[in-house]
């Protein structure tokens, strides 16, 4: 069974990426189950070099398949903020319903046309021979006009999609927002990568034996 990293130790991202990621033949650890102790900076300036620069230096340290994220809430109004600084918005350790309270407030009285916003996600795959690929992930929504729901975590309360006339914290986990979710569309991207990625390997371990056997 292959043994891949995910680049975090957020419980919250970790359950969500097992659930999109299941059938496959993997071992997927976050940092702390690899017993990774890190700190990188993500001193990228686009949720792109973020993910590279998570991904390359983890890959580097242990020799494994590593993948990386980085994905924020970008809201048009406040001209895309927060963008790359989700995670540290308002400060590192600011509690989350403190940060989606001040976004409701910062828009608060404005119209539903002027409330548009998306969640993005790149996740990078960096292998241990130096190959490192990218994709990206992307859900159009708007900020609700309050806090709603409790399904997922971060920005989840105040992230409203128009089409399924709900927050992406009251979409059932597994059953909705799992497959239609930023990170979801980006896993599912990474995946076939995987895939492709093991299927050569095995291929290339076949021939290997077949030669060693001449």
């Amino acid at each position: 069974m292959k043994r891949i990293i995910f680049a975090t130790n957020n419980e919250g991202k970790m359950d969500e990426i097992r659930d999109i990621l299941n059938g496959m033949e993997i071992e997927l650890l976050s940092l702390k189950d690899a017993g990774i102790d890190i700190d990188i900076k993500e001193n990228g300036k686009t949720f792109e070099e973020n993910a590279v620069i998570k991904a390359e230096t983890v890959c580097k340290l242990t020799g494994e398949i590593v993948l990386a994220d980085d994905s924020g809430l970008e809201v048009d109004y406040l001209v895309k903020a927060p963008g790359i600084y989700s995670s540290r918005f308002l400060g590192e350790d600011t509690p989350y319903s403190v940060k989606n309270q001040y976004i409701i407030d910062k828009l608060k009285g404005i119209e539903d046309d002027k409330r548009s916003a998306r969640f993005v996600c790149v996740i990078a795959c960096s292998f241990p021979d130096g190959i490192t690929v990218t994709r990206t992930g992307i859900l159009e929504g708007c900020i609700a006009k309050e806090i709603s729901g409790t399904n997922g975590f971060g920005y989840d309360p105040i992230f409203y999609v128009p089409e399924y006339n709900c927050t992406t914290a009251e979409m059932p986990t597994s059953e909705l927002k799992n497959k239609i979710s930023h990170r979801a569309k980006a896993l599912k991207a990474i995946k076939e990568v995987l895939l492709e990625y093991m299927t050569q390997h095995e291929n290339q371990e076949i021939e290997h034996e077949g030669s060693d056997s001449k």
